[in-house]
């Protein structure tokens, strides 16, 4: 089965939240530890809806 990739170098943004610009693009327009901070600097930067998600540290079990 493919994998789905998210972002493009996924494993530096491991314990971040990162923002793109729909769920279809895989470039990360801002990213951090702080969630509205990430979205905030996504709009500055002119995105009107970006996307942000959590990226988790690889090899860790997340139980949701």
């Amino acid at each position: 089965m493919p994998s789905n990739v998210l972002v493009k170098d996924g494993n530096k943004y491991g314990g971040k939240y990162v923002a793109t610009k729909s769920f279809g693009d895989k470039k990360v327009i801002s990213s951090g530890k702080d969630i509205k901070k990430v979205y905030d600097n996504a709009k500055r930067k002119g995105i009107e809806d970006p996307v942000v998600f959590y990226i988790p540290k690889k090899d860790v079990v997340q139980i949701y």
